[in-house]
């Protein structure tokens, strides 16, 4: 770490207070310590070592923690503040010419990623926001792109939109997914199909929707890049199709699969299932499969984690169709944007039964928490709706507090139909404060749902520390649910972890939606939830409306006698 870098934390700290809306004072204050720090030309570790003593606009505060942070790496208010901001949102700080306050205004519009930013900018709507206009979109437009062009890997989410747009382009020419998207891995280097065409009618094909289109060395394959996204289709001739679809499942698979061919005095590539150097006839993978006398594993399980476990038939794992109920739901109640009869319309709409509400508790003031008071407003709407045939939940988020205990008496939690109990503070606790308390949480006699268990968020901030394994055991030993949160910035619990404890836990898919068009990502937290095995028994929201009520009074009473 350099001095460079902490000043750089500083500047990053105050525009996320102001993101938050945080008082002028703390704001300016953390931008003048590193105003202060920019004029200095001491180093580092000379700081450090001196606890920033004489240095102006620096108190005896800040400097106990900038001190903590040159030696652990970690700044614990930018922590606890990136931790009030969806990930997506972070990354809008990407882009050239956007600063904290026009950040604020995209993210109450509902905008909470590059990708969103794009598709806003391609719409025309950024344009018509006050303080944007027409110039500023298009400038945006090229920020965006380049930001995106710049990441090496790529949230689920937005892989998953590139490959369907490529689906649907190559639509005449049987597409299937295939590498890491088509085994729901959580983020992509890229997005790969396969296809049934010629080469050059594949050229021609993808240069109507990709730039930069140049063929693979060595393979048959071309590569481009959409909307920043690296991608590439394979192609070949029907009759060795099924050779080019077992090839482009992954590396594991691959390799798996080609050294099963040697072992049968065979050769698999890309080009076809050869034997005495002539291709055999593969119309499927299913066809290279038999000939090699390899048992069909679906794309979930093709990573070396499932090598030897007995897991279901694909046809047995969960689906987005089994889910009934949309759980750990936000409305404007707190933080989220829709009414609650805005959500629910629109979860029907979508298929699926009900709805169970999931606003932030008091504490999380950043997010506009409620009060008691506004918790038994809100449950009041919810009888109203009610009466209207309307099936909704009442439930909350309930802040995990730094002790273990939660963020309402227990006579208002036992009010509500269910609670999601969740971290969202003091990260930086040791390994054992955070495992004593989220053991505490996952313990208490009205807790129903752990939710996002690690508070990970992909490709921006690890885990926290704690035992896992530890909070899992008493999870199972006090009949408590651990979330599947569907957000693809968090796809929390990890698929490795659900897939070790499935036959010991209970689980819920949930969207953690804050605006109407999140309660569609159940489908990424589907993907992390069949690539760890888990069929509709598993996971408690594939109950209806009246079982999942049932199924929150027995674990209620069990956790009593």
């Amino acid at each position: 770490m350099s001095l460079k870098d902490l000043i750089k934390t500083l500047n990053l700290t105050a525009d996320l207070f102001e993101l938050l809306e945080e008082n002028a004072f703390r704001i300016n204050s953390y931008r003048a310590a590193a105003r202060s720090l920019e004029g200095i030309e001491e180093s580092l570790e000379s700081l450090t070592e001196r606890k920033f003593k004489g240095v102006p606009k620096i108190g005896s505060t800040l400097a106990v923690l900038l001190v903590e942070y040159a030696q652990s790496g970690v700044f614990g208010p930018l922590e606890e503040a990136a931790s009030q901001v969806p990930a997506g949102v972070l990354t809008l700080f990407k882009v050239r010419g956007l600063g904290p306050k026009k950040i604020r205004l995209l993210w109450n519009t509902g905008i909470e990623s590059l990708e969103d930013l794009r598709e806003a900018c391609e719409n025309g709507v950024i344009a018509t926001l006050k303080g944007f206009g027409a110039k500023s979109q298009a400038n945006i437009l090229e920020s965006v792109v380049f930001a995106l062009q710049s990441q090496e890997r790529f949230h689920l989410s937005t892989a998953m939109s590139i490959a369907d747009l490529l689906l649907q382009h190559f639509k005449d020419m049987a597409p299937r997914l295939a590498g890491s998207v088509s085994r729901g891995l959580e983020t992509a280097a890229d997005v790969e199909i396969t296809i049934s065409c010629s080469k050059d009618s594949t050229e021609d094909t993808l240069k109507k929707i990709a730039e930069n289109v140049h063929h693979a060395e060595g393979y048959p394959a071309w590569q481009g890049e959409i909307q920043g996204v690296r991608i590439e289709v394979g192609y070949a001739e029907p009759e060795v199709r099924g050779a080019l679809d077992a090839t482009f499942s992954g590396a594991y698979w691959r390799e798996t699969l080609q050294a099963r061919a040697t072992e049968k005095s065979m050769e698999l590539s890309s080009a076809g299932l050869k034997q005495n150097g002539s291709p055999l006839f593969t119309l499927s993978e299913e066809d290279v499969l038999e000939a090699l006398d390899f048992p069909y594993l679906p794309p979930e399980y093709r990573e070396p984690e499932h090598e030897g476990l007995s897991l279901p038939e694909a046809s047995e794992l969960v689906t987005v169709q089994d889910i009934k109920g949309m759980l750990h739901v936000h409305s404007h109640y707190s933080d989220g944007i829709p009414t609650l009869r805005d959500l629910i319309q629109t979860v029907t709409a979508n298929g699926h039964e009900y709805l169970g509400m999931g606003d932030h508790s008091v504490s999380a003031y950043y997010a506009r928490g409620l009060s008691i008071e506004r918790l038994q407003e809100q449950m009041q709407e919810i009888d109203a709706l009610r009466s209207e045939g309307f099936k909704i939940l009442k439930g909350s988020e309930v802040d995990i507090l730094q002790d273990g205990t939660l963020d309402y008496p227990d006579e208002v939690l036992s009010q509500l139909d269910y609670v999601v109990a969740s971290v969202h503070s003091h990260f930086t606790l040791s390994e054992k404060e955070q495992t004593e308390r989220l053991i505490k949480a996952v313990s208490h006699p009205l807790i129903t749902i752990l939710g996002h268990p690690t508070g990970r968020l992909l490709l921006r901030r690890p885990s926290y520390a704690v035992d896992l394994d530890a909070v899992l055991e008493a999870a199972a030993a006090h009949n408590t649910v651990i979330e599947i949160n569907a957000n693809a910035y968090r796809l929390d619990l990890d698929w490795r972890v659900a897939l070790k404890w499935r036959d010991r836990l209970k689980f819920a898919i949930n969207t953690d939606a804050h605006v109407l068009g999140g309660l569609k990502d159940i489908r990424y937290g589907v993907a992390v939830a069949r690539k760890a095995g888990l069929t509709p028994q598993h996971v408690i929201n594939t109950l209806s409306y009246e079982e999942l009520q049932e199924f929150v009074k027995k674990q209620r009473s069990g956790r009593q006698s």
